[in-house]
């Protein structure tokens, strides 16, 4: 079953089943925006992956927020293949988007990328093409991280994922 026959995106506004999310990239982004707002978003998202090249960081965060799956980059694969995973937030470094994107896009799992896309325009064309191919959704965030963090987040998230994911 995929993300949309689970959550019946496009006949009722509000999923059944809430949509299951890893972080990849622990840094600053993540830590001061994207993990908080699981927090608030608990009626529509769960976060239920970290993936890191960072230990320390798997084993803190984990803890803070209660992620019982940790990963690290080498482990991508294992995560995408969990079965537990709809969708993947990727904060890396630039230079990493394309990898994790395409990686992804063939598991079947969705990618929120933060910006810029790539490097270059051949490997944002490449994202592009593995998401057709993976029949998946992906989404380049922008600086419009408000809503996204805030404490009204449970609210905000909804139309963002609904948005992302009907598009």
């Amino acid at each position: 079953m995929n993300v949309h026959e689970r959550s019946n995106i496009g006949s009722n506004p509000q999923p059944k089943q809430r949509i299951r999310y890893a972080v990849v990239g622990l840094g600053y982004i993540s830590q001061a925006a994207i993990l908080p707002a699981f927090a608030h978003a608990q009626g529509n998202s769960e976060l239920v992956a970290l993936v890191s090249g960072d230990q320390s960081k798997l084993k803190a965060l984990s803890k803070k927020y209660r992620v019982r799956r940790t990963y690290t980059y080498e482990g991508f694969a294992d995560c995408l293949s969990s079965g537990e995973v709809d969708a993947a937030y990727i904060g890396l470094p630039n230079n990493m988007h394309r990898a994790h994107t395409e990686g992804a896009a063939q598991a079947g799992v969705h990618v929120l990328c933060e910006k810029p896309m790539a490097k270059d325009e051949q490997e944002c064309e490449a994202m592009i093409e593995a998401a057709a191919r993976g029949k998946v959704k992906l989404r380049i965030l922008t600086d419009d991280r408000e809503g996204f963090a805030s404490r009204d987040t449970d609210r905000n998230l909804q139309p963002l994922l609904h948005q992302f994911l009907e598009a």
